[in-house]
């Protein structure tokens, strides 16, 4: 078995290639709708599939058994062997790191862009590291870019675009590249140990995926290093040989531990890590930014920029769920700030130390807002008997119905002053989620009964979406900040209903949104 992953690997068309796909759907339209560009520039970090790309590219649009509105290569007639196999004479690399002179610019670029290609409908030159190139020869090729020949295609890859003249970039087609998410990475790896026949735990591929960084050549080459070590089974142990040591599951045990209120561990982990050389100011740097990672995950359910495996992703949401977003902040700025002070202190953990016993004390201490507003509202009114909820079929709403815990006070809210500043929560919660709004404008405000809001939608999509607890939390956050007062949501579906986008429960509105929008938009009303 070769150890060399990453060129056994290597995609050898469209469909086998991992990420990128802003980049792959873009070069398949084009060479389905026959629409080639002259000069194509890959630009990004390593080992992403810049020069990969350029192959299969070049080999699709040259292979002659590929189908009018297809794009990927046959890989079986001779030029697709003969590209695959890099033994192609008009499927020209060009390594500029040490071709960077006028001279060779000049034979090995303009010279050969002259002479038309013997079989292929396509002559391409693929100039790896074109930024090396020196700016005579940046001018010398300039000229054959912008007017190449008819059968001439260049595409130029680089890792350092700033440094390629701009004259050069506005006659290319421009692609950035980005680093391959840890998902994607771990998908590559379980296609080649399937293929090698290894059994490897999900967890070490995953280790693997994070150390490489995104760097898809750089992941293979570690798994094979690990394979070379462990044979056609692998454990922990022989992968720890290889893997370099990650603080991630000590940043997971630490946010744990701080979360419980558990001091003692906290500080324990922190002075372990210390004892055992860790650069603590680094420790600290990837702490705070996982815990960023998780204050965006809150603040955008959608957001999924975690990339930390999903055996790891499950255990951080599972500790962090009940986490409040203050709280959240309150972490990230106090480690942020005792990151600064890790340099002018005597003992080097001291201000980490710090940080973990101020959080564990706010934590312990964590009033209960909500609580204290009801209480705030409350005080000093005479208690009155709980208002009835008078609909009869209370079973079908989301949620158990209850009266509210507290007595209701003078200034309750009722239904009209809810449909009043309606439109003003919607633009509240758009701030925490923008595709909130959307979902609340199919609902009809049913009632208002004490600290609780019934709502009824038309369609069950919408009341899953909103019984969502996260969701939910957000929207009867916005309801808190506008209307000064604790509400709570109960959903429910009532086919029947009419929706106008205005929370009126008038029937005879028309259920027609285009009827809606000509009336919206030029004013009027339905005789």
């Amino acid at each position: 078995m070769s150890i060399t992953l990453y060129r056994k690997y290597r995609p050898k068309c469209f469909k086998e290639i991992v990420g990128q796909n802003h980049i792959k759907i873009t070069l398949q339209n084009e060479i389905q709708t026959n629409s080639i560009a002259h000069a194509y520039l890959f630009c990004g970090p390593r080992a992403v599939g810049k020069t990969t790309f350029a192959r299969i590219f070049a080999n699709a649009i040259n292979c002659p058994k590929r189908k009018t509105g297809e794009y990927e290569p046959c890989g079986q007639c001779d030029i697709c062997k003969e590209i695959i196999q890099t033994k192609s004479l008009d499927i020209i690399e060009i390594d500029a790191a040490s071709h960077t002179g006028v001279d060779n610019v000049r034979e090995n670029i303009v010279g050969l862009a002259r002479i038309a290609s013997s079989k292929y409908k396509y002559k391409v030159f693929i100039i790896d590291e074109v930024h090396m190139l020196s700016i005579s020869a940046f001018n010398a090729l300039l000229k054959t870019i912008e007017e190449p020949p008819a059968n001439v295609i260049f595409i130029l890859c680089t890792t350092e675009v700033h440094k390629v003249p701009t004259t050069i970039i506005s006659r290319c087609q421009r692609f950035d590249f980005r680093r391959i998410c840890v998902n994607d990475v771990i998908k590559k790896l379980n296609y080649i140990v399937q293929k090698e026949n290894i059994k490897i735990e999900q967890s070490i591929l995953e280790s693997i995926a994070r150390q490489c960084e995104g760097y898809m050549r750089d992941a293979e080459s570690l798994l094979g290093q690990i394979i070379s070590i462990g044979g056609k089974k692998i454990t922990q142990e022989e992968a720890d040989l290889v893997i370099p040591r990650s603080d991630i599951n000590e940043i997971i045990n630490l946010i744990k531990a701080i979360t419980k209120k558990d001091c003692g561990t906290a500080v324990r982990l922190i002075n372990n890590l210390v004892d055992e050389g860790i650069d603590i100011k680094i420790f600290t740097t990837d702490l705070i930014e996982t815990l960023r990672k998780i204050m965006l995950n809150k603040i955008n359910p959608e957001y999924s920029g975690l990339d930390l495996g999903e055996t790891l992703e499950i255990k951080i949401n599972q500790i962090t769920k009940d986490l409040e977003l203050e709280q959240l902040v309150s972490f990230i700025k106090k480690f942020n700030s005792a990151r600064n002070k890790i340099k002018d202190s005597f003992i080097i953990q001291l201000p980490i130390e710090l940080a973990i016993t101020e959080l564990c004390i706010i934590n312990s201490r964590k009033p209960n807002k909500l609580l204290d507003i009801k209480q705030a509202k409350t005080a000093g009114t005479a208690e009155t008997a709980p208002p009835q909820f008078a609909l009869s079929d209370k079973a079908n709403w989301g949620g158990a119905v209850s009266a509210p815990a507290t007595p209701v006070s003078q200034v309750a809210i009722n239904k009209k002053q809810i449909i009043d500043k309606w439109e003003e929560m919607l633009s509240q919660v758009k701030k925490y989620n923008h595709s909130l709004p959307l979902i609340l404008k199919n609902s009809v405000v049913e009632d208002v009964k004490g600290d609780q809001i019934f709502l009824t939608f038309k369609y069950k999509f919408h009341k899953d979406n909103i019984d969502k607890p996260q969701t939910k939390k957000l929207a009867e956050k916005a309801l808190l900040e506008i209307y000064k007062t604790p509400l709570f949501i109960k959903t429910k579906v009532d086919k029947s209903i009419k929706i106008n986008g205005n929370l009126s429960n008038n029937n005879n509105a028309p259920d027609n949104d285009i009827t809606n929008n000509l009336l919206k938009t030029f004013g009027g009303k339905i005789i």
